[in-house]
């Protein structure tokens, strides 16, 4: 039996069709993740109240079994009070790669194996192939919406229980199927936004959350003079250059974050650029582990270009990414995932990058 998981959307709509064609037993499985706190309303989010009603609604067209799981308390746990917690120390997480590796792929599967299900699938665009003793993620043949990045945490053994069928599909040929079955998917749109955050607004998700916790201190430029206030750390990242509320004659963005001084410095587009890395908490894929420096394609977050770098390890199962071309707002907290040609072949958390970088070739 194969348990599909069932956000409501018309991918995994899909996903449920055509294992089902294929002649699988399939069930849907949906999972309840938000406490009221976090409940969206809107319908195009994936955990909003409409989406268990849609997917209900296509496993009944499908004439498929659907359960809904309860994973409240353990998304808040491992996901939303980590998320917080984050940027309390200056860091911007990805929430969608955390919640791939433990909640999906980790509790999910976890349930679908007490329905009596062997698989899980999942509407991802990405590939999943066994290569000799090992499973490899590959992209899915759609570029526009490949999520391989979010993938790169995924272990053999998740991976070897899991199905992606969409990842030899164009979005646009889904959509095509679902509105072919009418399916009540079939127009559904995209979310584009982080499931449990209300609005898409971050700062006042953890201001609700964490009020106690946020240290006003200063804004510093790169030679040290203290040009601003800032409210805490949590509501800055990389790169940022809007809501920095300073007057100055030209732009300004964040460039580093000092969790230690309770410091936001601020410089020139320019200081942006940096071409060295570390990384921890590293997952591999497509190899058991790295014991000497390769030379790989590194992407350094969800919409960013691959760019060739140097990996090379470190102690503590740490590594350390050298780039060949500096790269712009790299950001403690985002995942680096690292590619050899369409695979997978690994991916951490990015810790540490120079506070002042030296981008010379």
């Amino acid at each position: 039996m194969v348990a599909v998981a069932m956000s409501g959307g018309v991918d995994s709509s899909v996903v449920a069709y055509l294992l089902k064609e294929a002649g699988y037993e399939v069930t849907g499985i949906t999972m309840d993740l938000l406490e009221l706190s976090c409940q969206i309303e809107k319908p195009d989010t994936c955990c909003s109240l409409q989406a268990f009603a849609d997917a209900r609604a296509v496993a009944d067209k499908l004439g498929i079994k659907h359960f809904v799981v309860d994973c409240k308390q353990e998304f808040t746990q491992r996901i939303i009070n980590p998320f917080v917690d984050e940027y309390l120390k200056g860091y911007t997480p990805n929430p969608c790669v955390a919640c791939n590796s433990m909640i999906k792929f980790g509790l999910l599967l976890d349930k679908a194996r007490q329905l009596g299900a062997r698989y899980l699938a999942t509407g991802h665009y990405a590939r999943i192939e066994q290569r000799d003793a090992r499973f490899v993620i590959r992209k899915g043949i759609d570029q526009t919406k490949d999520q391989s990045y979010f993938l790169c945490r995924l272990t053999q053994e998740q991976l070897s229980s899991t199905i992606m069928p969409l990842g030899n599909y164009q979005k646009t040929d889904v959509r095509k199927i679902a509105t072919r079955l009418d399916l009540k998917t079939a127009d559904k749109p995209e979310s584009q936004e982080i499931c449990f955050i209300p609005q898409n607004n971050y700062q006042e998700f953890i201001r609700q959350r964490a009020s106690n916790r946020l240290i006003p201190g200063n804004i510093m430029d790169k030679e040290g003079n203290i040009i601003g206030k800032h409210q805490g750390i949590a509501f800055y990242t990389i790169g940022q250059r809007r809501g920095l509320r300073i007057a100055a004659n030209k732009p300004i963005y964040v460039m580093h974050i000092d969790p230690n001084k309770n410091t936001i410095i601020v410089g020139d587009k320019a200081d942006l650029y940096c071409r060295r890395l570390t990384a921890k908490e590293m997952n591999w894929v497509a190899i058991p582990e790295l014991t000497e420096k390769i030379e790989i394609m590194a992407r350094i977050r969800y919409l960013h270009k691959e760019t060739k770098a140097v990996v090379s390890p470190l102690k503590d199962g740490q590594v350390s990414v050298e780039f060949y071309e500096p790269q712009q707002a790299i950001t403690p907290g985002q995942s680096v995932v690292f590619y050899r040609d369409d695979i997978v072949v690994g991916g951490g958390i990015i810790t540490h990058t120079p506070s002042k970088c030296n981008n010379r070739l």
